[in-house]
């Protein structure tokens, strides 16, 4: 990969010294063109007052602090002296003038660390900008009053144009062209009020220099609050909105880190060793990404880097492995060692130029591709112009929300009370006719659309949908309790409870026809941030089941605070019991807990007559499953339960009519 992608990223002891000469020959070619101007023009240097050397003074000295707008990509400078330079231009002409800003821009080049060449820009910049300043006074023929100001406006417009009318000629790109140009104009203003303030005697100027001290903290204060918004608050880094504003030259290349499994270890270790972790990853890539490059936090565990000096794909795979090596050791938190990889996806400038965005995006299905073969690292290519599978999937599933015919539609499958054979209630069950794949069940689209903003949408369709058909069956006289699936996401959106509480109220249905499920590892990754809204669900009266029980790592302290109703044994130890004694123990021990904690208890999952009666004996209060009937349309649902018959003793054979 070469010296650039060096693992550390301070300038050498070769870098300073470089710089050193070039702050010395800058400071030597000032001295050397004022030595010139002296003797050329020296009319121009002879009675001047008093006011003349106090505003050369000052020059020199705010110089010493120049005004920096600056973060890894770009830097602009304003220079104080501008102040008191173009002041001398509209009174003792640009040849002073000229001579006082070229000393003051080798004073700040020396605490800059100007290079050669970016001193000359300055100097040729500045300069141009002074003569145009000149000139124009010098053709307006002004008395004092009005004409004196308008005078004095008419010289900083041709000076700001002049100066950022060269950036736009040679292409120089501001991050901050708002604060920087006030300031600038405010400096400009500026000058003619102290030079007044200096003719009426040099006690004023102090008091003057207040306002130039305004325009510092004004300046600094821009600054700040535009680092604020580009710099993700947790590591530090540069954020999106940095990337967004970068300009993408050709040549480059795009790489997007996704950090794997991080949501597992983020469960594990809690929010904080999380965050912590991340910190910690975001410093060990800043130390390998050298300073020409841009290293930023997209969000979560998301990361990118924007490569500038990219050969080809060879040359980007390189870096790529050169940023999974830095992540290859473990990292320590709290004495325990994390071991963290990524996919990386890489997407390249091409030569026409390209927007971020598109760059972006297609770093991303690159990303997702690496993933979806297991590969660490993959390359966007044109051939793979179509969306990974999920990724398209998504993207349908989107649209379809959009509009009314969707396709998702809803099944039902019974849950019949085990005492008494009676059809207590039912589970909704999502699927979605999509138009090219036929019927996508509830797993695949959970797995899709959970840790995207579509899972809130698609929510709410099913929780609008399902209220509105258990007011349907309330009118007929069969007033049955709907569960329905949610996502830790939604549990985590602040309006849900509202939300579920406004369907009710409009469909006319009491709270307890309506129950939430969550799957026990979901809820048990953050009890502590769920808690609260399942709270206030309960006191809604809205029941929460826990899902999938058995399966997770649920502690009981949790279980006990926890304002459940209800929980689910999972099919797995439901299928097994009747052959397997560790299951059938399992699932008698679930019933004997969640009795302890007066918590109802229904097995998913009972497909024969055995499996029935053992549920039975064990005192499982309700049981859904192929044995009685599978997952059905509405409609189907309804024919189904008017056929539907409990016989007599319903432990032993139960009728189901299908």
């Amino acid at each position: 990969m070469g010296d650039a992608h060096s693992r550390c990223s301070m300038p050498g002891d070769r870098q300073v010294q470089r710089a050193r000469r070039a702050a010395g020959v800058s400071v030597c070619a000032a001295l050397l063109t004022d030595a010139g101007l002296w003797l050329v023009f020296p009319r121009s240097f002879t009675d001047l007052h008093a006011e003349f050397w106090v505003m050369a003074v000052l020059a020199l000295a705010v110089d010493a602090r120049p005004y920096v707008l600056t973060n890894r990509r770009a830097r602009s400078v304003v220079l104080p002296s501008i102040c008191f330079t173009f002041a001398i231009a509209l009174s003792w002409g640009f040849v002073a003038a000229l001579a006082v800003q070229l000393a003051g821009l080798a004073v700040a080049g020396v605490r800059m660390r100007h290079t050669g060449r970016r001193a000359l820009y300055l100097a040729v910049q500045h300069g141009l900008a002074l003569g145009a300043a000149a000139l124009v006074a010098t053709l307006i023929d002004a008395g004092p009053g009005w004409g004196d100001a308008l005078r004095t406006v008419a010289a900083a417009a041709a000076w700001i144009g002049t100066r950022y009318g060269l950036d736009a000629i040679v292409g120089h790109h501001r991050l901050r062209r708002g604060p920087e140009f006030i300031a600038t104009a405010a400096l400009l203003l500026l000058g003619p009020v102290v030079l007044a303030a200096a003719q009426l005697g040099l006690t004023v100027v102090p008091l003057v220099l207040l306002a130039l001290h305004a325009v510092h903290r004004m300046v600094r204060s821009a600054g700040e609050f535009e680092r604020a918004s580009r710099t993700d608050a947790l590591t530090g880094l540069p954020n999106r909105r940095a990337l967004q504003a970068t300009a993408m030259g050709t040549g480059g290349a795009l790489l997007l880190l996704d950090l794997d499994r991080f949501r597992t270890v983020n469960d594990a270790l809690g929010h904080a060793l999380g965050d912590r972790l991340l910190v910690e990853v975001g410093r060990r890539l800043a130390e390998c990404v050298p300073a020409h490059d841009l290293l930023v936090r997209l969000g979560g565990d998301e990361f990118a880097v924007l490569a500038t000096r990219v050969d080809g794909p060879a040359s980007a795979r390189r870096i790529a492995a050169h940023l999974a090596d830095a992540l290859g050791t473990p990292f320590a938190l709290d004495g325990l060692p994390v071991d963290v990889s990524a996919s990386i996806g890489i997407a390249m400038q091409p030569e026409r130029g390209g927007d971020g965005a598109t760059l972006l995006r297609q770093a991303e299905t690159a990303m997702y591709d690496a993933k979806q073969r297991g590969a660490q690292v993959a390359v966007y290519t044109r051939d793979a112009e179509h969306p990974a599978p999920d990724l398209a999937l998504l993207a349908d599933l989107r649209a379809a929300l959009q509009t009314g015919e969707s396709g998702i539609v809803l099944y039902y499958q019974p849950q019949i009370a085990i005492a008494t054979g009676e059809v207590v209630g039912v589970e909704a069950l999502l699927r979605w006719r999509h138009p090219d794949r036929g019927m996508v069940g509830p797993e695949e689209l959970l797995r899709v659309a959970e840790q995207t903003p579509v899972m809130r949408r698609l929510t709410s369709r099913v929780l609008h949908e399902v209220v509105g058909q258990v007011a349907v069956w309330q009118a007929a006289g069969r007033p049955l309790r709907a569960s329905v699936n949610v996502s830790v996401r939604d549990l985590h959106a602040p309006g849900i409870v509202g939300e579920i509480q406004d369907l009710l109220h409009r469909y006319a249905v009491p709270p307890e026809l309506l129950q939430l499920e969550i799957t026990e590892s979901a809820l048990m990754a953050d009890p502590h941030r769920v808690l609260d809204t399942i709270t206030r669900l309960d006191r809604a009266g809205v029941a929460i089941s826990l899902d999938d029980f058995g399966t997770g790592y649920s502690s009981l302290q949790h279980l006990r605070r926890l304002p459940l109703s209800e929980v689910k044994i999972d099919r797995s130890f439901v299928l097994g019991m009747a052959g397997e004694r560790g299951d059938a123990a399992i699932v008698r021990s679930v019933v004997d807990l969640a009795g302890s904690l007066g918590l109802r208890v229904v097995a998913e999952g009972v497909e024969d007559e055995r499996t029935w009666r053992l549920l039975a004996a064990d005192g499982c209060h309700a049981a859904q499953g192929w044995f009685h009937a599978r997952p059905m349309p509405a409609g189907d649902f309804d024919d189904w339960l008017l056929r539907y018959r409990p016989l007599p003793g319903c432990q032993g054979q139960i009728h189901s009519g299908v």
